[in-house]
């Protein structure tokens, strides 16, 4: 697969602009791009590479740290993270250079990125 050299699109969504779990005084606005994923590394089913942080990203910042602290913390606060992280998909959307993929795991940490996608949203039910 050659996904190294893709350039992946983090925007916001349209229902971003409400409270935000890290913070922030107002969400992602829509369609603003928060930054691009230059992909570098990819190590199945991780994708990673160089974060070029956007317009949109000062009122996700806060959001992805802390959703970075509790994910690489210590004690287990997995009810918190998933709380945090639920809020990130609320107020972003990951885009390939095909476009928008409908489940993504995105880590934004400085300027590197890694996430996971996947074609189809992820379902809560196991399949037998």
């Amino acid at each position: 697969m050659g996904f190294q050299g893709e350039v992946w699109t983090v925007r916001g969504v349209a229902d971003g602009t409400a409270h935000s779990a890290g913070g922030a005084e107002r969400g992602a606005d829509a369609g603003e791009v928060i930054g691009e994923i230059l992909i570098d590394d990819a190590d199945f089913p991780w994708l990673s590479g160089t974060f070029t942080p956007g317009p949109g990203f000062d009122a996700v910042r806060d959001l992805f740290a802390r959703e970075l602290a509790l994910a690489q913390g210590a004690e287990e606060r997995w009810e918190e993270w998933e709380k945090v992280y639920a809020e990130i998909e609320r107020q972003v959307s990951l885009s390939s250079p095909d476009g928008p993929v409908p489940e993504f795991l995105l880590h934004i940490d400085g300027g590197k990125a890694w996430f996971r996608w996947s074609d189809e949203p992820f379902g809560d039910d196991e399949e037998e």
